[in-house]
């Protein structure tokens, strides 16, 4: 049986140290393999170190080290299955995005500024790149954001006939931290998805669901959906946002068009991006 392999760029940010605690953490349920990953960059070294005179590529095989010694110490006694780093020169979204198709990878975490970063992403900064080109589940993680154990998931749908197999990938990481799962659908006085419908979703959905912490969830916004969403996860307390990403879905439609400054939860929750099923 093939094991479990979590790729976790980093550039080692602030950010992206986070993204490798969530990555660990994480890789201890699994007893996954872990891959920290740094494709060098000038100009990113530049900003982290300005130390004129230094070979910057040398220090980052340093860093690089120094992480998966940490890495090793804190988590290969607790399930993880191994730890190493690998450099790689390159384009950074494309060179991880062919290591991780090529290793078979499973779940890609790596870090992010937070919303102004999402808001740039579709533009073209990274984190939104690697989620809109890999093949792989994406997990990001915001750079003011400490691992915790999740107490709850929140699994947004737009009732997709996949649900079904996604939201199995949810209840087994759930299971690994005894978390609650919320499914929930947002939506609005202009889209009042009918009750009928969503009792119907939630009659197909269960026999695919043994795990008992799990709760369907109506709701209706009066703004749009994204805001909606950013609204439920605040008072429900939920503690990683998780969403199906296919072509032309509700999660392309809601983080094209609802990105505002309103919306804050990219500064504080992560975003589970399931891709693969």
């Amino acid at each position: 049986m093939k094991t479990f392999t979590i790729l976790c760029p980093t550039d080692f940010s602030e950010c992206s140290l986070n993204a490798i605690e969530y990555a660990a953490k994480i890789g201890e349920q699994y007893q996954a393999d872990l891959i920290l990953f740094h494709v060098p960059d000038k100009d990113d070294y530049k900003k982290l170190f300005r130390q004129p005179g230094m070979d910057l590529l040398s220090f980052a095989k340093k860093k690089m080290d120094n992480l998966v010694e940490e890495v090793e110490r804190e988590s290969c006694g607790k399930g993880l299955n191994s730890c190493k780093g690998i450099l790689l020169e390159g384009k950074t979204v494309q060179t991880i995005i062919t290591f991780a198709n090529e290793n078979k990878v499973d779940l890609i975490i790596m870090g992010t500024e937070g919303v102004n970063d999402i808001k740039h992403n579709f533009i073209g900064s990274r984190s939104s790149k690697v989620i809109d080109e890999a093949l792989q589940d994406v997990m990001i993680v915001p750079r003011k954001v400490f691992f915790k154990t999740p107490r709850k998931f929140v699994y947004a749908t737009d009732y997709l006939e996949e649900d079904k197999l996604a939201i199995q990938k949810v209840v087994e990481m759930a299971e690994f931290f005894d978390s609650e799962i919320d499914i929930v659908h947002v939506g609005t006085k202009n889209k009042i998805i009918d009750k009928a419908l969503h009792q119907t979703m939630i009659s197909e959905i269960k026999p695919f669901i043994r795990y008992e912490k799990v709760s369907y969830v109506l709701k209706t916004y009066r703004d749009e959906p994204g805001l909606g969403l950013e609204n439920y996860l605040i008072t429900a307390k939920g503690d990683i946002l998780v969403t199906l990403s296919k072509k032309k879905s509700w999660f392309d439609q809601l983080f094209t068009k609802n990105l505002s400054k309103k919306m804050s939860y990219f500064i504080n929750k992560p975003l589970w991006v399931i891709k693969s099923i």
